[in-house]
């Protein structure tokens, strides 16, 4: 397995992270069987995050007693001080460990959730608190919005960043090089768009072929895929020009009708959030997630059924999408 450094933290994670969402399907036993194989591969870095329900239990049962082999990476959606304390010492319990090497601000997708997090009471200030009593090694933030993370990265205050890149997602190539020269770590989720991408070897090694890139997390919820995206880490060689003529083929293919979920659709008049109401559609159909994902989306305030067919998401669309259609598509997954 190849090793890279995570920016500045000097800590050495394998190229190929495990994913901790797609486990929520399984159980703890289970989580505990892929995570001594991950092992044997060589696998040492692992993400999941307190929205994950039960991924960090299972993770903190099968890591019992073998936790000095992983670096364990998890993240909230707090916003305010208070409650990102809370949230840290409830994934110390449910991780059952006394440290975390890094705990991310998850999610943070508007200016709004940006300055609050590093306001005075904000999230960020409780993160300090806990790396100077010991209890997380490192900070880190993950986005959708390229805009924020453009930002995040000039402060100083990030060790890490987390954004989507995959064979279809690649607007992030100029953020990561700019990471790089800043020595920040780089972790791409949604290797596999968000179960869109059926060719895991491809989409890997497509990733690492990136060096500015430290490590992806693909997520995984059977041996198969850990046997399959383990053996792009240990042989990482060059694209062919068979395999870069097939990246073309499946960008074409899926760029007519396929989120990026890069948010220039937004503010949606009505207050929807497009690209994540057709992530949970994503996380229904492809992951198998199938009540977590109705969870989430029905307990979301505005959602497709509210969508008035105004087109404003559609000028703005910079990939040009049909999203009126595929709201309705979404109405259909989910039964409203």
């Amino acid at each position: 397995m190849e090793y890279r450094k995570l920016g500045k933290s000097e800590l050495k994670v394998s190229a190929i992270g495990f994913g901790g969402i797609p486990i929520q399907k399984t159980n703890k036993e289970q989580v505990k069987e892929l995570l001594i194989r991950c092992e044997e591969k060589g696998v040492n870095f692992i993400d999941t995050a307190r929205g994950y329900t039960v991924s960090e239990e299972y993770i903190g049962y099968a890591l019992e007693g073998r936790r000095e082999k992983w670096i364990i990476a998890t993240k909230s959606m707090a916003r305010d001080k208070d409650s990102m304390i809370k949230d840290v010492e409830k994934s110390l319990e449910n991780l059952r460990t006394d440290y975390i090497d890094l705990y991310q601000l998850h999610n943070v997708k508007t200016d709004e959730d940006y300055y609050k997090v590093l306001s005075e009471d904000g999230a960020y200030n409780a993160l300090l608190e806990m790396k100077g009593k010991g209890k997380i090694g490192h900070i880190g933030i993950t986005s959708h919005s390229l805009d924020i993370l453009n930002i995040a990265v000039e402060t100083g205050k990030f060790e890490t960043i987390m954004y989507p890149y995959n064979l279809v997602e690649n607007q992030g190539e100029k953020l990561f090089n700019r990471a790089k020269e800043l020595n920040i770590g780089v972790i791409a989720m949604k290797p596999m768009a968000g179960g869109a991408l059926t060719d895991g070897k491809l989409a890997l090694k497509y990733i690492l072929q990136n060096n500015n890139v430290t490590t992806a997390i693909p997520g995984m919820a059977t041996l198969e895929e850990i046997e399959e995206n383990t053996k792009v880490g240990e042989n990482l060689d060059i694209l062919t020009e068979d395999e870069k003529n097939k990246i073309v083929e499946i960008s074409k293919e899926l760029g007519t009708e396929f989120c990026r979920r890069c948010g220039y659709c937004g503010p949606c008049p009505e207050g929807i959030d497009i690209p994540g109401i057709l992530i949970l559609k994503a996380y229904k159909e492809r992951y198998g997630l199938q009540e977590w994902a109705e969870q989430r989306y029905y307990s979301i305030k505005n959602r497709a059924k509210d969508c008035v067919e105004c087109g404003s998401c559609e000028k703005k669309c910079p990939y040009d999408l049909p999203i009126r259609k595929m709201l309705k598509e979404v109405r259909k997954c989910f039964n409203e």
